[in-house]
């Protein structure tokens, strides 16, 4: 499986976030954030368990994130 960006970007504009906003509310830089999202920098878990926290999700709802690799 693979962390799928687009949906990061997707679901972070669906809450009505710029990347700027969405940053802060991570406690990074809009520019650490736009690499992750950009996939420059990889996503870590810490990562991923702050962009759940920040929009309100779930663990039940991790797997929207994830898409199948392909071969």
């Amino acid at each position: 499986m693979s962390f799928n960006l687009q949906r990061l970007k997707a679901e972070r504009m669906a809450e009505g976030y710029t990347q700027e906003e969405f940053a802060k509310k991570l406690g990074m830089s809009r520019g650490a954030y736009a690499k992750r999202e950009a996939g420059i920098v990889d996503i870590s878990v810490e990562d991923l368990s702050r962009i759940m926290d920040a929009l309100g999700y779930d663990a039940s709802k991790v797997s929207i994130f994830f898409a199948p690799s392909v071969r």
